[in-house]
């Protein structure tokens, strides 16, 4: 496989297309080698427009990456600038933070998935990207010890607000996430100020649940 000219289709074809105009956002993704962030027997789908399966943890579903106009749509809505500290929740294999980190001061990766986290460090590594930190623990708990965050991304959907995490955004600090069950999903992004969180819907999309961030089971009569 041209790794090359399959990024090029990747970005003409799935992330320019779906309406992603950052050109700090299109550059990560033409020079990361996405490839290096799937398994190697997956290589040949690391520029795909699936959600591509990188791992499983026992008892857990299988874990995605996010479609990468999904993934580039998502970030652009965060409004990421060179200052800032972003906490990225289930990343994964680590592609999502490594775009982030061209963009972002300080980005930290929480996986809940060991095997997956020790796949982001290395990847992340190989790529020469040292303002990234890869942590593990529960997703809907976020990382305290690092907070505030001027942006929370959760790479993935949540069947609930993410509520959770509203607290560890610092004033002014944007949360992005996709938010819905199955198909019938929208992106949305929250603002911190003045001691409340508003939202609002900025496009519709669906993306691979997240573990943690599942609906409550409903009493059936």
């Amino acid at each position: 496989m041209d790794v090359v000219q399959a990024r090029n289709r990747m970005v003409d074809g799935q992330v320019r297309t779906a309406d992603v105009t950052d050109l700090r956002i299109i550059a990560a993704m033409l020079e990361l080698p996405r490839e290096r962030f799937v398994p190697p027997a997956k290589a040949d789908l690391a520029y795909a427009d699936l959600e591509i399966p990188v791992g499983t943890e026992s008892g857990s579903p299988l874990r995605r990456l996010m479609r990468p106009r999904n993934l580039g749509k998502l970030i652009q809505a965060a409004d990421v600038a060179s200052g800032d500290r972003v906490l990225d929740v289930g990343g994964t294999s680590g592609y999502g933070a490594a775009v982030l980190a061209r963009l972002a001061a300080e980005v930290v990766a929480l996986e809940n998935n060991p095997a997956l986290a020790a796949m982001a460090a290395k990847a992340l590594g190989d790529c020469g990207l040292h303002n990234v930190s890869v942590v593990t623990g529960p997703l809907d708990r976020g990382w305290p010890t690092g907070a505030p965050y001027d942006v929370i991304v959760l790479e993935g959907a949540s069947e609930i607000v993410p509520r959770s995490l509203f607290p560890q955004l610092a004033e002014g600090g944007r949360l992005v996430c996709i938010e819905g069950r199955g198909q019938a999903c929208r992106a949305m992004i929250y603002v911190a100020a003045g001691g409340a969180v508003s939202g609002r819907s900025v496009f519709d999309g669906a993306a691979p649940l997240l573990p943690g961030f599942s609906a409550p089971p409903e009493f059936v009569f």
